[in-house]
């Protein structure tokens, strides 16, 4: 029988390539997309479209957790950065920073994974361009792992894996791969401000031009 895993799926560049990555390594994917209040929730449109386009069985959950209000990236009332090079780059945690949500969206996927007999949980950090989200580390997702085989029947009885298969690449690595891959990159989403154009201001827009710069490769997300 096929393994089957759990992808954590935002429709962004790189969770879509982390689910074409987990079906070419042949796991049965079902994917899992969670809306919490985020200004771009355009990436919800892109995900339900891209999970119908692969026939994958497409799981959505949403969280209201008020206190992440805290984050530019959910109150409306609080500018996105625009932010240099430079800057992203300082390892400095931005205003973007949502509360443990990977932490978060990792414990839903666990639950998940566990109620339906799944063998892992795919997600999509890179701890290369990352923007100091202390979150998105291999440290963590460690950490993590270990948490999971220890607080779900599947881990402690089967034993499960948490797969962050671009954890070492940078995001000319990711288009690289995703090329490969065959991803759709005209039907995803990374702008953090949402709207119909990607801003090309935001620190998700900058790390991705310059990800599809270096790699050599067209973006057709963006006109």
């Amino acid at each position: 029988m096929k393994k089957k895993a759990i992808v954590l799926f935002s429709g962004g560049l790189d969770s879509t390539t982390c689910l074409y990555w987990a079906l070419d390594k042949g796991y049965e994917c079902e994917a899992l997309t969670v809306s919490y209040g985020q200004k771009h929730d355009r990436e919800v449109r892109a995900a339900k479209q891209i999970a119908q386009n692969l026939g994958v069985k497409h799981h959505f959950v949403t969280l209201d957790f008020p206190w992440l209000v805290s984050s530019s990236l959910v109150d409306k009332n609080k500018p996105i950065p625009d932010l240099s090079m430079e800057e992203i780059e300082s390892g400095k945690i931005p205003s973007t920073y949502v509360p443990g949500r990977n932490l978060v969206f990792l414990s839903v996927g666990a639950s998940l994974m566990d109620a339906i007999h799944a063998d892992a949980l795919v997600a999509g950090p890179n701890a290369v361009d990352f923007s100091g989200y202390p979150d998105c580390t291999p440290a963590f997702f460690k950490a993590a792992t270990e948490a999971i085989n220890r607080g779900t029947e599947r881990g402690v009885t089967h034993g499960v894996e948490v797969l962050a298969p671009l954890m070492n690449l940078n995001k000319a690595d990711i288009v690289r791969l995703g090329a490969k891959l065959g991803v759709p990159f005209e039907l995803t989403w990374s702008c953090y401000a949402g709207g119909d154009k990607p801003c090309g201001h935001c620190d998700s827009c900058k790390l991705r031009a310059r990800g599809f710069a270096e790699a050599g490769v067209k973006d057709g997300s963006v006109q």
